[in-house]
């Protein structure tokens, strides 16, 4: 494989630019499109589920500001896709706009999705692969673990005080975190196909669970309302709400959640609550993002963030890293800090039992 310099730099480029999109249901990718000279032409990235891809985005750049990219090379971080969800393939956009070569990072590995270097090589398309092709697969490491899974990638999201408390002594919770916080927290219902919460946390806070615009009013796009475990949901209970989107999977296994979601197409899943809902799916290594709102205060007692784990000795405790996608990884919200982490690669086919 033979790559120049400046395809080099643009991978590079590139995979600045995934870090830019959001965590869900489509992996992170960038692409930088190229002159034969190796000047940059544009620059795009994926921004989530239902938004043009990486590639797709970077062309109507290049068309909203006139250029003419026949003839050009396309950087991106991961095989384009040769297939029409929500959007369409990107190798059928990139033959329409003339291109004349492609180089791509890591290779699909989504079985739905796969085969666009073949599609693009069989059109006469320069096609290759393998690019800074370890950096694109640890980019999305966790996708890669889901998508083979057949599961919806798993986001867990908490509100917690520093010392990691979501209620106090007595049960009381609202409110932990600020305003600021709790509407960031919509921006990450909306992009969920469903969020899921405890039937103890349905006791005890009744909530809705629904996705709300910044005008505090439902959005048109609602996620799946999901409850787990096997008390019985009230019959007047918010989280039912009226419009047929609520289910009680009464198990509390969460790789049966899992499965049951995922054959109704959920793609991307976001646990909510409480704190022994949150620790079933870290103990299982399901969890593929952790999003904790922290607050500048403390209880000193309560419900813990994440019950339930099985550890009992530093040689079992769970480390994860800092994620830099979707803004950063600590990002003050209001008063509070948004902490954005996911699991460390070498931990992806570990599942503690």
């Amino acid at each position: 494989m033979a790559f120049s310099d400046a395809e080099h730099t643009a991978m590079e480029q590139a995979l600045q630019l995934a870090c830019r999109g959001v965590r869900g249901a489509n992996p992170l990718v960038g692409a930088v499109i190229l002159r034969p000279s190796g000047d940059v032409l544009a620059t795009g990235w994926h921004r989530g589920a239902g938004t043009p891809h990486a590639e797709a985005d970077a062309l109507a750049s290049a068309a909203a500001a006139g250029t003419d990219v026949r003839g050009a090379t396309m950087v991106v971080t991961l095989e384009p896709c040769n297939h029409t969800g929500r959007t369409g393939p990107c190798s059928q956009a990139i033959l329409r706009a003339g291109l004349a070569r492609v180089v791509y990072g890591a290779a699909d590995t989504n079985d739905d999705a796969a085969g666009g270097a073949a599609a693009l090589a069989a059109a006469g398309i320069d096609a290759e692969g393998g690019l800074l092709a370890g950096a694109s697969r640890e980019l999305n490491h966790r996708w890669a673990v889901a998508t083979a899974a057949r599961r919806p990638f798993l986001t867990v999201k908490t509100a917690q005080t520093l010392d990691g408390r979501t209620a106090a002594a007595d049960g009381t919770s609202q409110w932990i975190t600020s305003p600021e916080a709790r509407a960031d927290a919509q921006d990450l219902r909306l992009r969920a196909d469903a969020i899921l919460a405890g039937t103890g946390t349905v006791q005890a806070d009744d909530p809705r669970l629904t996705a709300r615009d910044p005008d505090g009013s439902d959005a048109v796009q609602q996620p799946l309302r999901v409850v787990m475990g096997h008390t019985p949901v009230p019959g007047g209970a918010r989280v039912r709400g009226a419009d047929g989107r609520f289910l009680h999977l009464k198990t509390h296994d969460p790789a049966v959640v899992l499965a049951e979601l995922y054959d109704r197409g959920v793609r991307h899943l976001m646990v909510e609550g409480g704190g022994t809902v949150a620790g079933a799916f870290l103990r299982a290594g399901l969890a593929d993002e952790l999003l904790a709102y922290t607050a500048p205060a403390l209880l000193g007692a309560g419900t813990p963030a994440f019950a339930g784990l099985g550890i009992g000795s530093m040689a079992q405790i769970q480390r994860w890293r800092w994620d830099q996608a979707g803004g950063g990884a600590a990002v003050p919200v209001g008063p509070d800090l948004r902490l954005h982490l996911e699991p460390l690669p070498e931990n992806d086919l570990r599942v503690r039992t």
